[in-house]
C-alpha cells in the first residue's frame, strides 16, 4: 500500500511500473552508501618531481602517495587508487629512462629510501600491486641489495624485509630471490635470532619458508645442510612461538632432499624434534610428526616442474602500514592528501579494474601449512599459539574483489530490499488529512 493525498492505494507485482518502483527503492538504498572517489592526479608532474624535486619534497610526496593507498577505503575506492597508479605506471617499470622513480630505493637520503620502501610495501600488500611489481625484473635484486646494505637497526631494512616476504608469494619473485642467494643471508641472520626484533624474526622465517618451497631453494639449503639444520632446530626453541610454524615448514620442505635427510640423521634431528614436541599445542605436534615422517622417508628427489599454476593471494594490508612514521610535516607544510590535491590535481582519468575471480580450490590436507606460501598477516590464534593458515582455511580481512562477487552481493541486497518493500506494501498505512 502506498500513500496518496486522498488516502492510500495498493500496489501489487502485476501493476504497471511495479518493477521500476522496486528497483528505484533499491537504488535509493545504495545512494547513502556510495564511497566518494579521490581526485585524479597529474602523474607526469608527480613522477617529474619524484625524480627532480628537492629531497624534502620527494619524501613528502612518497608518503602522500602511500597514504592515499593505505588510508583509502577497501573496495572500489582503494581499487581505483591502485589502478590509477598502475595505469599511469607510477613506479615507471615500463620506462626506458635511465633514472626512474624506482631508483629512489638507492637514494643517498635515508628518509627517501625509507618512504620509497614503505610505498613498495603498500603495493606488495595488494594482489594487483604484487602483479604490477612482478613486471619489474630488477626489483627483487634492488630490494635484496638494500636488505644487505642497510644497518641492522634501520627501520628501512625491516620494511624491505616485509615487502620481500609478500612478494615471495609469487613464483617469479621466489626464483629471483633464490638466485640472488637470499636464503644464505636469511640463515646467517637467523643464526643470531636473539638480536632480532619480533617483526624481523617473524618475516625472516616466513620468507625463508616460502623460498624453501621451491626445489631450487631446497638445493640451496643442501649446499650447507648442517648449518641450515642447526639454525632451524635452534629456532624451534625460541620463545617467540609465532615463528614455529614457519620453521616447521622450512624443515619439512628441505628434508625432501636425500642428502639433507642424511645430514639430519647424523645430527640426531629426530630426537631434537621429539624434545620440542613436548608441552606444545596439538597443531604444532602434528607438524612435528609430519617432519619426522619426512625425515624417515625414502623418497627420491625428482626434477622441479616449471608448469605449476601461479596462485594469487588476497590483499594483505597490515596495521603496520602507517605506524611509526619517521617523516613528520612541519607546521603549515603541505603533506598527505593536501599536498596531492593542491599541487598535483589532474584530469579525471581513474577507472576501476575489477580483480579476477579466484578459482575454487579443494580442501587441503592436514600438512597444508607446511607446503604452501604464507605471510605473517595470515595468522589466527589457535590452541597455544598463532599459526599460519592456508588460503583454504582463512584469508586476511579483505574486500570482495571480483565483479561476479559484487553482482551476487548486489542481487542478495536486491532480494532483501524487495522483501522489505513487499512487507511494507502489505502493512496497513493510515491515510492523512489534506
Amino acid at each position: 500500500m502506498l500513500l496518496s493525498k486522498k488516502g492510500y492505494y495498493t500496489i501489487s507485482p502485476y501493476d504497471d511500473g511495479y518493477v521500476s518502483f522496486i528497483f528505484h527503492l533499491y537504488l535509493l538504498s545504495f545512494r547513502s552508501k556510495e564511497v566518494p572517489m579521490l581526485p585524479s592526479l597529474d602523474y607526469e608532474k608527480v613522477k617529474k618531481d619524484l625524480i627532480e624535486g628537492r629531497d624534502r619534497l620527494k619524501s613528502l610526496l612518497l608518503q602522500a602517495l602511500r597514504w592515499r593507498l593505505t588510508r583509502s577505503l577497501p573496495g572500489e575506492q582503494r581499487d581505483t587508487v591502485l589502478q590509477a597508479y598502475i595505469n599511469n605506471d607510477l613506479l615507471e617499470c615500463h620506462s626506458a629512462k635511465q633514472k626512474t622513480v624506482l631508483h629512489l630505493m638507492a637514494s643517498d637520503n635515508e628518509i627517501i629510501r625509507h618512504n620509497m620502501a614503505r610505498l613498495l610495501n603498500a603495493f606488495a600488500s595488494l594482489a594487483e600491486g604484487r602483479a604490477y611489481l612482478s613486471q619489474i625484473p630488477i626489483l627483487p635484486k634492488l630490494l635484496t641489495d638494500t636488505l644487505k646494505t642497510e644497518e641492522k637497526d634501520s627501520p628501512t631494512r625491516e620494511i624491505v624485509l616485509m615487502a620481500l616476504q609478500k612478494l615471495s608469494l609469487r613464483r617469479s619473485q621466489q626464483t629471483a630471490m633464490i638466485e640472488d642467494d637470499l636464503i644464505s643471508w636469511l640463515v646467517d641472520e637467523l643464526q643470531h635470532s636473539d638480536f632480532l626484533n619480533d617483526n624481523t624474526l617473524i618475516y625472516s622465517t616466513a620468507l625463508l619458508m616460502n623460498l624453501c618451497l621451491r626445489t631450487k631453494g631446497k638445493w640451496k639449503c643442501a649446499e650447507n645442510a648442517k648449518h641450515v639444520l642447526k639454525v632451524l632446530t635452534d629456532l624451534l626453541g625460541h620463545e617467540n612461538h609465532q615463528i614455529w610454524p614457519y620453521v616447521n615448514g622450512a624443515l619439512y620442505n628441505i628434508l625432501y632432499i636425500p642428502s639433507v635427510r642424511q645430514e639430519a640423521k647424523e645430527m640426531s634431528v629426530e630426537e631434537i624434534l621429539c624434545c620440542y614436541s613436548k608441552d606444545r599445542n596439538p597443531h604444532h605436534n602434528r607438524q612435528i610428526k609430519f617432519i619426522i615422517d619426512q625425515l624417515n622417508s625414502a623418497q627420491v628427489q625428482g626434477p622441479e616442474s616449471d608448469n605449476e599454476v601461479e596462485e594469487e593471494y588476497e590483499d594483505l594490508m597490515d596495521t603496520y602500514a602507517d605506524t611509526d612514521e619517521t617523516l613528520q610535516p612541519e607546521p603549515r607544510e603541505l603533506s598527505g592528501e593536501s599536498l596531492l590535491t593542491t599541487e598535483y590535481l589532474g584530469i579525471m582519468t581513474n577507472v576501476t579494474k575489477w580483480r579476477r575471480k579466484s578459482t575454487p580450490l579443494p580442501q587441503p590436507d592436514v600438512d597444508e601449512t607446511l607446503q604452501r606460501p604464507v605471510t605473517p598477516s595470515s595468522q589466527r590464534n589457535t590452541e597455544g599459539g598463532n599459526v599460519p593458515l592456508s588460503r583454504y582455511d582463512s584469508r586476511p580481512p579483505t574486500r570482495c574483489g571480483s565483479r561476479a562477487s559484487a553482482e551476487r552481493n548486489g542481487y542478495r541486497d536486491f532480494e532483501r530490499c524487495l522483501t522489505q518493500t513487499l512487507h511494507w506494501c502489505l502493512c496497513p498505512i493510515f491515510s492523512y488529512n489534506n
